[in-house]
């Protein structure tokens, strides 16, 4: 076995104090895990798989829930259906939101393209649980709740679309369930998008009508295919999930993201670390694993039409799919059974992933949004001066840092009820900084990355 000389290893120790004050690690600097919010902690561990299983099995039954199935007019069959079926059931949770929870349509005929075969009329369902602070944006919970089998022009065709996409919209639904008794400071949104299998055709219509109207949306947390722990290659996965986050949005500046260096640190990048955090807080036993990609190859997700209108957006998806389970027509061929059926859902996994969004849209509702923040770059020096505007509901501000190499924000510092500060003898070019902003109970929102300012 290799033994590294006593004088090297000798050496190798002081150089490692040597460069300790350069890596930032001043005492009391380190990230703590958040403090649990109890009313949070209550609303995750009410999440309930019965429930979960429940709603599956109703979507499943309406047959199909195909895009052009809307002429079907039928009340037990067809995306319409569905449609109703799940508005009813916001409704029905609204119950207990004292008026504050509203549910509407946002219905449109989409024309005819290369891609669509005829004009087909989408219709999105939208619940609103009204915050109480009006400068606030909008915190959404996203799913699609249409489906297709291999054959998406055909809208006779059995699709039950179990994991693609009643498990995102059954967690969707009691995210909504167990929220809506429950008070924020922000609005939150609960969408169930029609037309994602036809080309994200219904969260297109929704997102770019919300950036037509001016109304701000401080993230979008979307969900897509989650129900399911066990991969293509018979390996499970029940305590992992992935979160998907684009780097780039569409009006970066390559040359300047080049020079400053926040090719990791787009809007959806801080909300997909802060999620992260959420998550080991408040549901340890799932591993939510970030992806550092908008989506996966060949496929794509509602979120992106929210990140198209420069909105921050991620996508939850399940550790390791199986494409035998999605988009298939319903058949057995060569001893392998196709199609998305109950029988390959796992309830408790998809729990514990209802509850990844019950802890991140609670907490994003209740934490302050993310300042405008600037990095000041005036002149050469060897401190660090940030400065930011301040946000509705923030009590106090923290500042964030990582080495330019670390994935994750791994130093923290509360600088109180202020809108700048100086970090003396720690240089601006060493280190990437976050700011964000927490209230009096400590709520933490997503960190901003700072623009330089000359």
């Amino acid at each position: 076995m290799f033994r590294r000389p006593p004088f090297t290893l000798a050496l190798a120790v002081l150089c490692s104090i040597a460069v300790l004050p350069q890596r930032g690690s001043a005492a009391g600097d380190e990230v703590v895990p958040l403090a649990l919010d109890p009313a949070i902690a209550a609303a995750v561990a009410s999440v309930n798989a019965k429930n979960l299983l429940g709603t599956e099995a109703a979507l499943v039954a309406f047959g199909t829930r195909n895009g052009y199935s809307e002429t079907l007019r039928n009340p037990k069959r067809g995306v319409y259906a569905a449609r109703d079926w799940i508005a009813a059931r916001f409704r029905g949770y609204g119950k207990s939101s004292g008026g504050r929870l509203s549910v509407a349509y946002d219905t449109y005929v989409q024309p005819k393209t290369a891609r669509i075969v005829r004009d087909v009329e989408m219709s999105s369902v939208v619940a609103t649980l009204r915050g109480s602070d009006p400068q606030r944006g909008l915190v959404i919970v996203s799913s699609h709740f249409d489906d297709c089998n291999s054959k998406c022009s055909d809208p006779e065709l059995d699709a039950p679309g179990a994991d693609d996409n009643g498990s995102a919209v059954a967690a969707v639904l009691e995210t909504a369930r167990v929220l809506a008794p429950m008070h924020f400071p922000a609005t939150i949104v609960f969408i169930c998008f029609d037309g994602e299998d036809l080309g994200l055709l219904g969260s297109a219509h929704y997102a770019k009508s919300l950036k037509d109207r001016g109304i701000k949306v401080e993230a979008d947390v979307n969900n897509d295919i989650v129900g399911a722990s066990l991969g293509h290659d018979g390996q499970a996965w029940p305590n992992d999930v992935r979160l998907f986050s684009e780097a780039l949005p569409k009006d970066a500046a390559l040359p300047r993201v080049n020079q400053i260096g926040s090719e990791n640190d787009s809007p959806s990048r801080e909300l997909a670390r802060a999620l992260k955090e959420i998550g080991a807080a408040y549901v340890p036993a799932m591993h939510v694993n970030l992806i550092w990609r908008t989506d996966r190859f060949l496929r794509g997700g509602d979120q992106q039409s929210f990140t198209d209108q420069g909105f921050s957006a991620t996508r939850y998806v399940e550790q390791s799919e199986n494409f035998d389970h999605q988009h298939q027509t319903l058949r057995t061929e060569n001893g392998i059974e196709y199609g998305d059926l109950i029988k390959f859902m796992d309830f408790d996994y998809l729990a514990r992933v209802t509850q990844l969004n019950v802890a991140d849209v609670a907490t994003l509702a209740a934490a302050p949004p993310a300042p405008e923040a600037n990095l000041l770059t005036r002149a050469l020096g060897y401190d660090t001066s940030l400065e930011w505007k301040a946000v509705p509901g923030a009590a106090s501000y923290e500042i964030v840092w990582r080495a330019t190499d670390e994935p994750l924000w791994m130093r923290a510092r509360n600088v109180g009820n202020v809108t700048s500060y100086t970090f003396k003898e720690m240089p601006k070019d060493n280190w990437i900084f976050g700011v964000r902003a927490l209230d009096a109970a400590g709520h933490k929102g997503p960190a901003a990355y700072p623009q330089p300012l000359r």
